[in-house]
């Protein structure tokens, strides 16, 4: 399991395209923009901490109807400046123009980053069953984001994936549908909405390249560390906690260390799952802490490898 960035900072930052064309395993993380000082501090401890292990790339999350824009292109531009990591700016359409949203590429370009995860973006509020409302003057597909994207410069562009299906999808066959035409717009590769069953991801795979796309899609996942964990999990995912997973944490809800070590194992159990079943990498949710992440993670290396 190869990881992916040498240790200092390229002239030319690589894609997340040609990191998985080269064939290697992708292991990559995901952080939040903080809304406090010491939530930012916290962030770059877990940075530091994390870059140490070499990830293939790293993305910064938008807030909720954009509401945290600028602290994402910041985080995104010290990341590409400040570190040896391959940072991945996440984009949404929420509550911005097309003008808007060509400026915010062209920032990105500025500073070198190449990678963008375009989404559509919950509603303000960050309730995603909550209505979604296009800007007059914005775009209101995430494919349409894609080609805006696409249109202003060589960037390499990832989508999302649900496996259980968008809440706002009437159907798992037109989520499918939607999912296809993201890419068919130009996307490189998809990470995944955070999901607790790995058959969950085998089967989106499967309807995905039953309709003839071999786009990359990269599994989402997120240790459960805590009980209120599982509920946030399907407040951000839309999508219902699978209830046979849920049963084994009640068994030992009362208990916060043998609920963060269930969480750790069933992660590691799931990624290896899913490694052995051919997935182009892991994409770590780590809501800004490092330590569970870091165990998992760990866990996954060969036998012998640096930790």
């Amino acid at each position: 399991m190869s990881l992916g960035l040498p240790s200092r900072r390229p002239d030319r930052v690589p894609t997340v395209r040609e990191l998985l064309r080269a064939g290697e395993r992708s292991f990559s993380f995901e952080f939040l923009p903080p809304k406090t000082a010491e939530g930012e501090r916290q962030l770059w401890r877990a940075i530091r901490e994390l870059e140490a292990l070499r990830p293939t790339f790293v993305s910064v999350t938008y807030g909720a109807g954009g509401s945290t824009r600028d602290r994402t292109v910041d985080i995104v531009e010290r990341l590409a400046h400040e570190t040896t990591l391959t940072p991945v700016a996440h984009f949404t359409a929420v509550n911005h123009s097309i003008r808007e949203l060509r400026h915010l590429v062209g920032r990105f370009a500025d500073a070198g980053v190449r990678n963008i995860l375009a989404v559509r973006g919950d509603p303000p509020g960050g309730d995603p069953l909550d209505e979604w409302v296009a800007h007059p003057e914005g775009v209101r597909y995430a494919e349409d984001l894609v080609r805006l994207i696409r249109q202003a410069g060589d960037f390499c562009v990832g989508v999302a994936a649900f496996p259980y299906k968008h809440p706002r999808s009437p159907s798992i066959e037109s989520d499918t549908e939607y999912f296809v035409r993201k890419c068919r717009a130009g996307a490189d590769y998809a990470i995944t909405q955070m999901f607790f069953r790995a058959d969950d991801y085998l089967r989106l795979r499967d309807r995905v390249v039953a309709e003839g796309c071999d786009t990359p899609i990269i599994p989402g996942i997120m240790p459960v560390t805590q009980i209120s964990t599982i509920a946030r999990s399907e407040q951000l995912s839309g999508a219902p906690f699978p209830p046979e997973v849920a049963a084994r944490f009640e068994a030992v809800a009362d208990d916060p260390v043998a609920v963060r070590r269930l969480g750790i194992e069933h992660a590691i159990q799931m990624c290896r799952t899913l490694l052995d079943e051919g997935v182009p990498g892991i994409h770590f949710i780590t809501f800004n802490r490092s330590s569970a992440t870091r165990e998992v993670f760990q866990a996954l290396q060969p036998a012998g490898a640096p930790a």
